[in-house]
């Protein structure tokens, strides 16, 4: 029945033709038919339906394996949630290593209605302070190791206290483990109403409220604090549950995913929530040891993990590499990938899921889709087409390709043709694009300018709808007005039987304007010299005249970012005869 405003509009339509028209009755707020969307609800989901489940196996700083059911994880992170909520705490640093803590931290402080922030512990004091700060941080939980990195913070920010998780197991916890303790009592004290009956919010009020900030790796400017949302978080997670393949059966039992991939970077492209969405285990891995991560590829039945290329080229190249009996997937990421890298993890039975993505796109969001007919084709054109950036994902709308140079006004973005051939930028759309830059609205309007997510990445598009990566826009190098992608010459250079790793990078020619210069990394026990891969470019058929490097550098190591991307910034430092001992 109507109410009396209502009936009151209706009757002066009769009486006055002129009026507008009653607007229809609102629609009820609530819907049974659709919930908000979370990702935090996974954990106490997991805890329900398969409490007995390994959720965590990991090897503590003292040595311990330490075991944790979903029961176990859900209680800890029920406790921290409701330590958080007792004291107030709406904003929360994370500064750990890829430990159990890290992983409760992120279900706690979600369910307490808070945001993490989690800085990368391998930037430079000073930069972490700048994290914790523009994210206004009012408590910061610390893995011990790294405490000594926040001296310079605590005399700018006394009031900001820390929660230290010595990553023991045993009964040295410290006072992250004290901190859960008090909200496991507080909970006890106020009911025992657990996850779903108190104070906790597994499935958030606003689904595009902000769960996190992801902080951009920062090598060239300041880093950006990427706001992430509930529903991105919740549906990037999903997206990975599929096209990673974490879904899939292990003999009956849960996939078992090894932390490469620092949960710290764009909070580990959404696993932490996708690998409990399928109640899958865990093994939580301070830092990368070559040795023992193929130690437990093969002791424990691994299933799955990620990483960027270079850490796979360095796996592969380990003196402990060896076939495996059962099937690793890999989601590789973070730069784009080599044919011939994929041939050497297929050989490892390491078989690649290649993904792409930025920390504004939750990390992944285009999948290169291999497709039963490529099995009939050349070994070398099949690894090719497996090393492109391939199509949006499943939550995702379709990624584009782009003209530059025309401006991006609204509506008169211009796609480039498919053909393999023109060259663009490649932009996001949809679900997975962040909400923006936190404190940045200038840097958000100009990542959204035109309505689409600018990613500074420049492909081509193939008539079958996939996209293929050729550089940074910075990166393209110009020689005697050809274009030249150092990704592709990276990926040729590659091939050389001795070679381990190549960056390439421009300098200055007085002739051609600009010339490639390569970096290279020497496989162990192979020797090598600049001028003879220099002599091998110039007979390779794959390499065109113009794109032999100028000069081939042999050094011990490349520099990377925390992720294992390249410091290509570093590298043109290098060529200019810019210091080497600070990178």
């Amino acid at each position: 029945m109507s109410g009396a405003p209502s009936r009151l509009r209706n009757l002066a339509s009769q009486i006055f033709p002129s009026a507008s028209p009653a607007p229809p009755e609102t629609e009820p707020t609530h819907r049974e038919n659709i919930h908000t969307l979370s990702p935090t609800l996974f954990l106490p989901r997991a805890a329900a339906v398969e409490p007995n489940a390994l959720a965590i196996h990991h090897t503590t700083a003292s040595g311990l394996t330490l075991r944790l059911t979903y029961q176990d994880l859900a209680d800890r992170a029920r406790g921290l949630g409701y330590y958080l909520k007792k004291h107030g705490y709406k904003r929360i640093g994370i500064l750990c290593p890829n430990t159990p803590a890290f992983l409760e931290s992120i279900y706690g402080i979600a369910a307490a209605g808070a945001v993490n922030a989690a800085a990368n512990y391998r930037l430079q004091p000073q930069d972490i302070g700048y994290i914790f700060a523009h994210a206004d941080v009012e408590l910061i939980i610390v893995d011990r190791e790294f405490v000594g990195l926040l001296e310079e913070y605590k005399k700018q920010r006394p009031d900001v206290p820390f929660l230290v998780d010595n990553d023991d197991g045993g009964e040295e916890a410290g006072p992250f483990d004290e901190a859960i303790q008090e909200g496991l009592r507080y909970d006890e004290e106020n009911g025992k109403r657990g996850w779903c009956g108190g104070t906790l919010e597994p499935q958030t009020q606003n689904e595009e409220d902000v769960i996190a900030l992801a902080y951009t790796s920062g090598t060239t400017a300041r880093p950006k604090g990427v706001e992430f949302t509930h529903r991105g978080a919740y549906l990037g997670a999903l997206a990975n549950v599929v096209e990673s393949g974490l879904n899939l059966s292990n003999g009956g039992g849960g996939c078992r995913y090894l932390w490469t991939l620092p949960m710290f970077h764009a909070m580990g492209w959404t696993f932490p929530w996708a690998v409990t969405a399928v109640r899958g285990t865990h093994y939580c891995l301070r830092r990368i040891d070559y040795g023992e991560i193929w130690r437990l590829l093969r002791e424990e039945g691994i299933t799955h993990y990620n990483a960027a290329p270079t850490v796979n080229t360095l796996l592969c190249a380990h003196p402990a590499a060896k076939r495996l009996e059962r099937t690793v997937h890999v989601t590789v990421a973070a730069s784009p990938p080599t044919p011939r890298l994929f041939e050497q993890m297929m050989e490892l039975n390491l078989h690649p899921v290649h993904v792409y993505g930025l920390t504004e796109t939750y990390g992944p969001i285009t999948k290169g889709y291999q497709l039963p007919e490529w099995e009939g084709l050349p070994k070398d054109e099949r690894y090719k087409k497996m090393a492109r950036q391939g199509h949006g994902f499943l939550t995702s709308l379709p990624i584009r390709v782009i003209k530059t140079g025309e401006g991006v006004p609204e509506g008169k973005i211009r796609n480039v043709k498919k053909d393999g051939e023109e060259i663009g930028e490649i932009v996001c759309l949809g679900n997975i694009c962040a909400k923006g830059y936190y404190k940045d609205a200038e840097a958000t309007r100009k990542l959204f300018a035109g309505g689409v997510l600018h990613t500074g990445d420049l492909a081509v598009w193939h008539p079958d709808g996939s996209a293929q990566i050729l550089d940074r826009a910075k990166d393209i190098i110009i020689s005697g007005g050809e274009n030249i992608s150092s990704v592709s010459l990276e990926s040729m250079l590659a091939t050389h039987p001795a070679i381990l790793e190549v960056g390439v990078v421009a300098v200055s020619d007085e002739h051609w304007g600009e010339r490639p210069k390569a970096f290279v990394t020497v496989q162990e026990g192979k020797n090598v010299q600049g001028d003879e891969v220099i002599v091998w470019a110039k007979k390779n058929p794959a390499i065109s005249k113009f794109m032999v490097p100028r000069e081939v550098e042999i050094i011990p190591e490349l520099p990377k970012t925390s992720t294992g991307k390249m410091k290509k910034n570093v590298l043109r430092e290098w060529a200019k005869g810019g210091d080497r001992t600070v990178e």
